[in-house]
């Protein structure tokens, strides 16, 4: 099995009664191991995807494999090896956080004698098991979004597939959710696909990136290999003490000043960033720290797609 992608999709399209087009004959191979990041923006045909993927929607056309398992074919043993963390809490609100996850391990014919260490063990290393005799209502967003990746890793599945996991969530609390999914991909082998709207995240923890937009694939390659793509970058220079002046640089894309302490300069490959710094000192300039403007995916990826999204298709895919 370790050459079997652990998951290919073949000229899988999917037109609804209305006649819209989600997805246009596409094909992607995910292969085992490691985070694979799933991009695109709102209507692109992401949730369409995770839809037929998870047996929500049937596809117009074409095939999908879990394991070398088509799930058209063998949809009950393709399953079993796909755990799906979606954006929406589904879960019964009212049923014991515990509970839900023996109820979840018994689809899967797992008996409850079986699922218990089961359970106990997600819930410790995602912090709920003191929460395991609380209604999920009761819980937090947070401790909601933890439940659901629980309920999603209880039959220990080998793909998982994580829709927007941490909307919501706090940065430590999402730090902690990735160590943690870190941690299951490394121990258990697990293949991670993401999607994903903070986008550091993807950069940080994948190493295979595909961009979805209108309905089609339009980038499937390594993330350091997009990320080389990468000719202009913006640097934030926050002054020790305001410009009294506007300040001027050659060698540069562009410069623009916010305000008195704050300038950002545009370079393209080939421009100096130590010239700035030289330039900025020969003006009587000091400066007190430099940051990136935007995340360096977040570039690539606002160029990569387009911005200007029909905005019916949009509406039609939002409310899929």
């Amino acid at each position: 099995m370790s050459d079997v992608p652990a998951l290919s999709i073949n000229n899988l399209s999917k037109t609804y009664k209305n006649g819209f087009s989600a997805l246009k004959d596409v094909s992607l191979t995910v292969p085992q191991g490691g985070f694979f990041a799933l991009l695109g923006p709102n209507g692109a045909g992401k949730s369409t995807m995770i839809g037929i993927i998870s047996s929500l929607f049937q596809p117009t056309t074409g095939s999908v494999e879990i394991f070398g398992t088509d799930l058209l074919t063998n949809p009950s043993l393709a399953k079993q090896y796909l755990g799906v963390v979606p954006q929406e809490f589904n879960f019964n609100m009212f049923e014991k956080v515990e509970d839900i996850l023996i109820t979840q391990a018994g689809y899967f014919g797992i008996s409850a004698k079986e699922a218990r260490p089961r359970a106990k063990r997600l819930l410790t290393a995602l912090g709920l098991w003191d929460k395991r005799c609380n209604k999920a209502r009761e819980l937090s967003g947070g401790m909601k979004r933890r439940l659901m990746i629980a309920r999603a890793l209880i039959h220990k599945p080998k793909l998982l597939i994580l829709d927007e996991p941490t909307a919501g969530v706090d940065i430590e609390l999402r730090r902690s959710m990735w160590d943690f999914m870190q941690q299951i991909n490394v121990e258990e082998n697990t293949t991670i696909i993401l999607t994903t709207h903070y986008l550091e995240e993807a950069e940080q923890l994948c190493k295979r990136i595909a961009i979805l937009d209108h309905g089609e694939i339009r980038i499937n390659t390594e993330m350091k290999d997009l990320l080389a793509q990468l000719s202009v970058e913006t640097f934030v220079f926050d002054l020790e003490t305001p410009a009294n002046h506007t300040v001027q640089l050659d060698g540069v894309t562009e410069v623009t000043q916010p305000d008195s302490q704050t300038v950002e300069v545009t370079l393209t490959e080939g421009e100096s960033l130590n010239k700035v710094f030289e330039q900025l000192s020969a003006q009587g300039l000091v400066v007190a720290s430099m940051r990136n403007k935007a995340n360096r995916l977040e570039e690539l990826f606002m160029r990569l797609v387009d911005k200007n999204i029909d905005s019916k298709d949009s509406m039609k895919e939002a409310g899929l």
